[in-house]
């Protein structure tokens, strides 16, 4: 049933390959433990206090609690496609609960810091240089997530209207738009490597120097060399989206209207960037209260 579960999680709800294969090695996990300390009790009849079971033995290994609730969304998501197909009656995760999870502020690089990286002078004409440095203004110039990066199309981005077209998760598409800087940056990419003959015919936008999609680790390594200069202690893509959207909000950037530009579904997801805004909500403060 976890190979029927996987591919209706590819051809009905679309879900990327990333996101398949972390819910194909979360079932797999847990089957190694059903194996290991309930060998006559098949996936399909698991219930509750063995998936209990299996949590407390993820609590008192060295995983952390938001990974042990991304493997709890994988089982119930898992036993409510079983119930749907009638294999189950009752679905055993339903009265499980998330485990408390530490709230701690998403990482961002200073913006003094990021025009220092962005500022280093580039060889016109050297493709995997014009490259990286597209990568690195791309994902702080629009906040987009890895996944959507690797999937950008040159047919997504329209250079007249300056807005690219990004197809989220639940394959929900979003229109971004970019500085006048970044579509000159774009136009100048795709005329070098046009030039070189570096991918032609290859749909998307970011490719390797051999000319194939770009992948993962690839985006990973541009990211880490390009912010090496940077004084922020994580370096990834996903610390550049954090950086897009609190300099929108430290801007003045309506948070509704950053919710929508960062593709998130509930206005909750968005708030956390709040709290990197300090500074701008106490000179508002400073500003406008009498007893400042």
């Amino acid at each position: 049933m976890t190979d029927l579960f996987l591919k209706y999680l590819q051809y009905e709800k679309r879900y990327s390959h990333h996101t398949i294969l972390s819910y194909k090695t979360d079932l797999d996990q847990f089957q190694h433990f059903l194996i290991a300390q309930y060998p006559e009790t098949a996936i399909a009849e698991a219930n509750h206090a063995i998936i209990r079971d299996w949590i407390i033995s993820l609590s008192q290994s060295s995983l952390s609690e938001n990974s042990i609730n991304r493997k709890l969304v994988s089982l119930r998501s898992f036993y409510k496609f079983l119930q749907k197909k009638g294999e189950i009656a009752k679905n055993p995760t339903a009265r499980l609960t998330n485990l408390k999870t530490k709230k701690s502020l998403p990482h961002f690089v200073r913006e003094g810091d990021l025009n220092q990286v962005l500022d280093q002078p580039l060889e016109v004409h050297a493709f995997a240089q014009c490259r990286d440095l597209l990568v690195v203004e791309i994902l702080y110039g629009t906040g987009m997530r890895l996944s959507e990066l690797i999937s950008l199309k040159i047919s997504d981005i329209d250079l007249t209207t300056t807005t690219l077209k990004v197809l989220g998760k639940r394959n929900k598409e979003r229109l971004i738009p970019i500085s006048r800087t970044l579509a000159n940056l774009i136009q100048n990419y795709i005329f070098i490597k046009n030039q070189d003959a570096i991918g032609n015919g290859n749909p998307y936008l970011i490719v390797t120097n051999k000319g194939e999609q770009s992948y993962a680790m690839m985006i990973n390594r541009i990211v880490k060399k390009t912010l090496q200069a940077a004084s922020v202690d994580k370096k990834s893509p996903h610390i550049l989206r954090h950086t897009y959207a609190t300099h929108l909000l430290e801007r003045g950037a309506d948070l509704n209207a950053v919710k929508d530009l960062l593709g998130h579904q509930s206005l909750a997801a968005t708030q956390v960037y709040t709290h990197n805004s300090l500074g701008k909500l106490k000179k508002v403060f400073d500003q406008a209260h009498p007893k400042a």
